[in-house]
């Protein structure tokens, strides 16, 4: 047995995004209004806070403004207020019809909501919970849970610091610390790894369906002074996608002459030989997206896993000893296709449970009450009404889909007598290879499009080489022997960042992982088709580092 360093504290929250900090700073208002003690540790895998963050984003304040009120006068980094806002059909590489207002379902209008960067956010709402008295550990990842002799979690156990890649201690090894906690909430964003054995081990999604999930890719553009249109939304449907994959893309305006586009593809997509990234490539090349990036300069990329399945997957979120919330979970309400005003209320609405069942006489140890205020809140209002925004999309298509939606949000506010499911998980969609035909993807031009190294290298992602690859495999042969037949090993296509590759060798063929290329989408640990392959969290402060991203 290792031994470890034990800190304890009341609160130990994983995560440091929007769900976890807002949990962070309710918890010690709550305190201070009330005069209590209450100590709260927040660790983050990201070499400082905002560093692994990574969103659209157009945020909808509301959240915020319950946590914050004065959020304005505080400084909070929402400066760019939407002022157009339009959702564009494309039909083809060249050609593009803008829906009328009243054709958008009412839940895709943005009024009143903020473009930001989401890292800043975090970044600021980091700063007001230390000002609160939370202490913040950048740096440092949640590599195991902790469990009690009676196996309720406990906290959990930070990464050890300076194994070699064969599991040996180098020189300056320092093992993981035990943080000790009578409550541990978990926000570590979507498809979480802790979260995954929290959802195994107590049962928290049976009977429901499987979480589905998209593959957001964006980029970060500086644009001349001339072509910057502060404020200025616009989404799109159907190219390049088409009847390949679910999905649809995005172009916002930021303020400082920048620009952020990007496309998300939906992970139950049936062609192995598709490729998100080269999806997103191609799609810049429309005339819609490549007029707002003439004469511009590409300054950051980044891609993340997102769980959309909404209320249909949505876990039981308490488990002896805490509770898993925000995109952890799967709170973003997909109608609107947005996650931050939720993640940041199922955060608030942790606190106010722990901070009851902390101070209550005797001190409580059932967090069951948290997922009943959850549902009566009014993120779950919003995520009842959106209950069939997926699985509808999944069972009729962009198209016919997105009339039903319409009719649906515009018409009866989420309210048809009908609920739909999808319970087939987004990696058992893919088909054999032999029943497709490979897209064709052009060489990047060097100008819109560009190659996945790159890429990787504006992500700015760093790990230290000499340490355990932090992606695993429960059966090496699967790769070559069953994945690559059948296939034709897709993780070579739907990996973003380079990291999987068939290399040929003295004629054979070689799966190979280039683990430093990570930006920890997790990607792979969902749509493997065999599910093979397990993210854990590597060394801490290793993957991307984002700047207003």
């Amino acid at each position: 047995m290792t031994d470890r360093e034990v800190m304890e504290f009341d609160v130990v929250i994983v995560g440091g995004g929007p769900a976890g900090l807002s949990a962070a700073c309710r918890i010690m208002q709550k305190a201070k209004a009330e005069e209590k003690e209450i100590s709260v540790c927040l660790v983050e895998k990201g070499s400082e806070i905002g560093a692994h963050i990574l969103s659209g984003a157009v945020v909808d304040p509301k959240a915020l403004t319950e946590l914050f009120p004065d959020w304005q006068e505080m400084g909070a980094p929402l400066h760019t207020k939407v002022n157009v806002d339009e959702l564009h059909w494309l039909s083809s590489d060249a050609n593009a019809r803008q829906l009328s207002n009243w054709m958008v379902p009412k839940t895709l209008h943005n009024d009143g909501n903020y473009i930001i960067s989401l890292g800043n956010l975090c970044r600021w709402l980091a700063e007001q919970a230390e000002s609160l008295g939370v202490e913040v550990f950048p740096g440092f990842s949640a590599a195991q849970l902790a469990y009690n002799e009676d196996g309720h979690v406990e906290g959990i156990i930070t990464g050890d610091m300076g194994l070699a890649e064969d599991g040996t201690e180098k020189d300056g090894f320092m093992p993981g610390m035990l943080l000790k906690a009578k409550y541990t909430i978990f926000s570590e964003g979507c498809r979480g790894h802790l979260g995954k054995e929290l959802m195994a081990r107590f049962e928290l999604d049976k009977g429901k369906a499987p979480q589905h999930y998209g593959l957001g890719i964006k980029e970060l553009w500086d644009v001349p002074a001339s072509q910057s249109k502060p404020g200025t939304v616009i989404h799109t449907a159907g190219w390049p996608l088409g009847n390949e994959a679910g999905g649809g893309g995005f172009l916002y305006h930021l303020e400082n002459n920048q620009v952020v586009v990007g496309l998300i593809v939906d992970l139950n997509y049936k062609n192995p030989y598709l490729s998100p990234y080269d999806e997103f490539q191609k799609y810049k090349h429309h005339p819609i997206i490549a007029e707002n990036l003439k004469d511009a300069k590409r300054v950051s990329y980044g891609a993340r896993a997102i769980a959309k399945g909404g209320w249909a997957s949505l876990p039981k979120m308490h488990f002896p000893g805490g509770l898993v919330i925000g995109c952890d979970a799967g709170t973003l309400n997909p109608a609107k296709i947005k996650g931050t005003h939720t993640a940041m209320k199922s955060g608030m609405l942790a606190a106010e449970s722990i901070f009851e069942a902390l101070t209550a006489e005797p001190s409580s140890v059932d967090l069951s009450q948290f997922d009943d205020a959850l549902r009566q809140s009014w993120l779950g209002e919003e995520l009842q009404q959106a209950r069939n925004f997926v699985p509808v999309m999944h069972k009729l298509g962009t198209f016919w889909g997105g009339a039903y939606n319409w009719l649906d949000q515009n018409i009866f506010s989420g309210g048809l007598p009908f609920t739909f499911k999808d319970m087939t998980p987004d990696y058992a969609c893919l088909e054999l290879a032999d029943k497709h035909v490979a897209p064709e993807y052009k060489k990047p031009d060097g100008l819109l499009s560009f190659d996945k190294l790159s890429s990787v290298f504006l992500s700015n992602t760093n790990h230290e080489e000499n340490q355990p690859c932090h992606l695993r495999l429960k059966d090496a042969s699967i790769p070559v022997q069953s994945n690559l037949p059948k296939y034709s090993e897709p993780a070579q296509r739907y990996c973003p960042a380079g990291v999987y590759e068939i290399v040929e060798s003295n004629n054979e063929s070689i799966f190979q992982i280039n683990s430093q290329n990570c930006i920890h989408c997790k990607t792979c640990d969902i749509k493997d088709p065999a599910q093979n392959i397990t993210w854990v969290t590597p060394e801490g402060s290793g993957g991307p580092n984002y700047p207003n991203m």
